[in-house]
């Protein structure tokens, strides 16, 4: 979803959402890689029911990776997505179902979004290959050694990955014969039942998936206790997620970790920018001409988001008491999901009043208390929206607008006089602070009869050397130094290309933190006048629309293939009134075929993933479409500096001229072009373990077997722990037969045992309503999130004596909340304290220690107490015990109870005065409230 830093803010906000994945290694013996038994129990102390894999975000990494080298050929990327399938299946281990979704055609709504970043990957891609080749052609002509170009490797399209192509339609082939052969040889795949619902199957993976699970919710078998587990990185999962109300949801991501190295594009070296590239190293000689090792490139890590556990925050934050109606949760997390459909989506540009990163959702809120008491109601009710409600909530963000400019002004200035000055700083830095003069003055290499002067006064010259300030430079550090400014200012001609610190601000014609930024945004962005009231109220309907538009998508499914929005810009929120006439019902249409959606989101330079007579229409001069295509368009910074925040300016698509065109070419289509274009269905896979699959064995030995779906045979929920849905046969299913791999690399399936059908999930009645409620008998986790911890998040993550509170950021792995972490045993906390605290006066014992909570007073005995109770400083100052009376603590060592202490407490002074301001029984004040010992 079109949110940047969504989740970065959510995971600070709520931070005990997130949980590290326990996940098992492969194993190797002997050279020989031994897989890991999914049957076994999670190592994450939880088991899930049904996996939802997002194949595109898979299928993306794998082809075209950014932390290291790319495939070189097909082979290899579909190699790489199955071993991607395969981790996250061993740390999930699904245990009734696995579904795979790869997007297909998309809405319309969407289109637009895909033709933007399709048109700005292949602008991208021409303007990195020019760039590639003009440093490549200048590192030959200076001698650097370049990497030979390898004749196997394919130039990879990341274009290709949309419905219609044939690389989607070998990804589908690829992937069946992948489930088949896991059907039949794995034994953590033996009872679950695999849907694959491939490119040709209408929709968006995550919104395919999201269908599923509503409609089987519907059903009377289904299990309101079932524990979903969905991967993908979008946003937009987490507002799937919450709106399901299933008390058992998960999504497991790839955790992000920033400045990760990335290889260079000319040298697949890591270290350098492609800009900085020298060429490939000299080849080793000698044992003392070593080249230094490569940095091995990082695994990435995994990490679960509990859906429950932002339930449990929201909970908290909208705790509405004294309302004058029955408070429903449910309702308001729905609430809360289409506040967060403000900040950006993939459908509608975000309102430019409200950024995420300034705490746009918490302005959100703290208004919605406001209007949820003064209007009595809720904002949405099963995905339809109260449009007089949300109104209210615009008016109030449209009177903070001209503060919320000019306090994004103010921002922008310090952060950019910040980062200058961390600039200057570094530059400032560069050379050495002294250099020394004289006999220890550095000489250059090949300096030759340059011999330093001798000394007249040996112990005056270490004198005044003594004296002056070194700030700890030697002489290699002087020389070195000295070096690197003679190589910088003789080497001009450098292969190295120093990229230019670019202080200059992106062009803004608005200026929305200076007065007349409305007339100025609207003749700028639309052409009209701010006075234009009737071309304003558009813009504002049009979008209200799209909310409306959006919430459905979400919660019923799609409205509208059809509907878009058809601005590139957003209005105001001041904008945004009278809207409760605008209508919130869309008229059905139907999904368009694959070829016809890659005629509307691909550039003329992506052609060849077309059929010739198609691809003819994106470059004739006298195509009636041609305008559709241009070769070169605007990229709008809209006051943002670099351009994949900024608006492609593109030409909408008229639907009816491209239908129009395209019908005169439809019939040069060929066989596989036609099977290309057609619509599908999703597949149901099931090996001979499990329990449905003797009623497919039936289904294909039955003389009136289905082969349509209006033939389709109700699957029986008792067969499949409670999922519905029915099935037919078709040209794709497989039976107990010879499977041929679609890879030269692949071995045959001589003898498959597993069963597929095609697969319909449960149809509903034209019109019905999917409740967004909690079903009878759902039962949620243990609660994880405590008042005291979202009290102490909302302060600062401190608590009231200024320390920071462990819960909020101490990690945590696995589910189990009472999981035993592993620790150091006491006496290697004594060996540690040992070796790396080094006190005076034999003071060399220590307690052991386990955590890092604030330790419990120590025990001292009676007598030492009463000995020892006026033995300290006055009480207006905190600091511990006199040191004449530190010999006596050394000599009346207290006796150690064996509870946790912090190291070095005997060195503790007094943090909180109060402490050393109270007395109590056992007469210790005065001592540090870490205890002496």
């Amino acid at each position: 979803m079109g949110v940047p830093a969504f989740f970065r803010w959510l995971s600070r906000k709520y931070p005990s959402i997130v949980i590290h994945c326990n996940e098992e290694t492969v194993k190797e013996v002997n050279g020989i890689k031994i897989p890991i038994d999914t049957s076994q129990p999670n190592p994450n102390d939880i088991e899930f029911d049904n996996l939802y894999l997002d194949m595109n975000g898979i299928i993306h990494p794998c082809s075209h990776p950014e932390d290291r080298p790319a495939p070189k050929n097909e082979e290899e990327i579909m190699l790489a997505i199955f071993e991607a399938i395969d981790r996250l299946f061993a740390i999930v281990r699904p245990r009734r179902l696995l579904y795979m979704a790869i997007d297909g055609v998309a809405p319309r709504a969407k289109m637009n979004q895909q033709r933007s970043r399709r048109f700005r990957a292949s602008k991208e891609s021409f303007e990195n290959s020019r760039i590639k080749a003009d440093i490549k052609a200048e590192l030959r002509a200076k001698g650097a050694l370049l990497p030979e170009d390898d004749p196997k490797a394919e130039k990879f399209d990341s274009n290709c990955i949309t419905p219609g192509t044939e690389f989607m339609f070998r990804l589908a082939a690829c992937l069946r014969f992948y489930v088949l052969e896991r059907l039949n040889n794995d034994p953590g795949w033996k009872n679950i039942e695999v849907i694959l619902s491939d490119a040709n199957v209408p929709g968006e993976g995550e919104h395919k998936i999201m269908d599923f699970i509503r409609r089987q919710r519907g059903q009377p078998n289904h299990d309101p206790n079932t524990h979903h587990c969905i991967c993908g990185a979008d946003a937009d999962l987490i507002m799937l997620g919450l709106a399901t109300h299933e008390p058992n949801f998960t999504i497991i991501r790839e955790e992000f970790k920033p400045n990760q190295p990335r290889p260079c594009g000319i040298c697949a070296q890591y270290g350098h920018e492609m800009e900085d590239c020298c060429g490939l190293p000299k080849v080793k000689e000698g044992e003392h001409d070593e080249l230094q090792a490569q940095s091995s490139i990082c695994k990435t890590n995994y990490i679960f988001i509990r859906i429950c556990v932002i339930r449990e925050y929201i909970r908290m934050e909208l705790d509405m008491p004294g309302l004058p109606f029955e408070y429903d949760f449910e309702n308001v997390v729905d609430d809360w999901v289409m506040m967060c459909f403000f900040v950006g989506n993939d459908f509608l540009p975000h309102l430019p009043s409200l950024e995420i990163r300034e705490g746009a959702i918490d302005k959100l809120v703290r208004l919605y208390k406001d209007i949820v008491h003064h209007t009595g109601g809720y904002l949405t009710k099963n995905g339809h929206i109260n449009l007089d409600r949300v109104e209210k909530i615009m008016r109030g963000i449209g009177r903070m607008e001209d503060e919320i400019f000019r306090k994004r002004r103010e921002s922008d200035l310090n952060y950019r006089a910040r980062e200058k000055s961390k600039r200057q700083k570094k530059q400032s830095d560069r050379g050495p602070s002294y250099v020394p003069e004289g006999q220890f003055a550095p000489i250059p290499l090949g300096s030759k009869g340059l011999m330093p002067p001798a000394l007249s006064d040996i112990r005056s010259t270490a004198r005044d050397m003594r004296t002056s300030d070194l700030r700890n430079l030697d002489a290699a550090s002087s020389l070195r130094a000295m070096l690197h400014d003679s190589l910088q200012s003789s080497s001009t001609d450098s292969l190295k290309r120093k990229k230019e610190d670019n202080d200059d601000e992106p062009d803004d014609d608005v200026r929305l933190w200076e007065d007349g930024w409305k007339e100025r945004y609207y003749k700028s962005k639309f052409d009209v006048s701010m006075k234009d009231f009737a071309f304003r109220r558009k813009v504002v309907r049009s979008y209200v629309e799209g909310l409306c538009w959006v919430l459905s998508y979400y919660y019923q499914g799609c409205a509208s293939w059809a509907w878009f929005f058809p601005f590139h810009y957003a209005p105001f929120a001041s904008d945004f009134v009278d809207i409760i006439d605008v209508p919130s019902q869309f008229s059905t249409s139907n999904p368009k075929k694959p070829l016809e959606q890659l005629m509307c989101v691909f550039p003329a330079a992506s052609g060849q993933f077309l059929p010739n007579s198609w691809r003819i229409l994106m470059n004739k001069p006298e195509s009636p479409i041609i305008d559709f295509y241009p070769e070169d368009f605007q990229i709008d910074l809209n006051g943002k500096k670099y351009a994949w925040q900024g608006v492609a300016l593109l030409p909408f698509v008229d639907e009816e001229r491209m239908i129009g065109a395209l019908k005169h070419v439809y019939p040069d289509l060929s066989a596989a072009e036609r099977m290309r274009n057609s619509l599908g269905n999703d597949i149901l896979f099931v090996g001979r373990h499990h329990a449905l699959y003797s009623f497919f064995k039936g289904l294909g030995e039955n003389n009136n077997q289905p082969l349509s779906f209006e033939e389709a045979v109700d699957i029986d929920p008792a067969l499949t722990k409670g999922m519905a849905g029915k099935v037919w046969k078709d040209s794709l299913c497989s039976g107990p037969t010879h499977v041929s791999a679609p890879l030269a690399c692949l071995e045959d399936l001589k003898n498959n045992c597993a069963l597929s059908m095609s697969y319909k999930d449960p149809v509903y009645p034209d019109g019905h309503v999917f409740e967004a409620k909690l079903l009878p008998g759902a039962r949620f986790p243990e609660v994880t999130v405590k008042p005291r911890d979202f009290s102490y998040k909302n302060n600062g993550g401190r608590n009231s004596f200024g320390r920071q509170n462990p819960r909020n950021w101490q990690p945590r792995i696995g589910f189990d909340p009472h999981r035993n972490h592993q620790r150091l045993h006491q006496s290697s906390h004594r060996h540690l304290n040992h070796h790396l605290h080094h006190r005076s006066n034999n003071d060399s014992y220590r307690p052991p220690f386990q955590n890092a909570y604030p330790p419990q007073r120590p025990y001292y005995s009676q007598e030492y107490n009463q000995q020892n109770r006026n033995n300290r400083w006055p009480r207006n100052d905190s600091w511990g015990p006199r040191p004449e009376f530190r010999q006596q603590q050394q000599s009346h060592r207290p006796r150690w109870d064996g509870r946790e202490r912090y190291p070095d407490a005997a060195h503790q002074r007094f943090s909180d005065k109060r402490h050393n301001d109270r007395e109590d029984n056992s007469g210790s004040g005065g001592y540090s409230r870490y205890g002496v010992y």
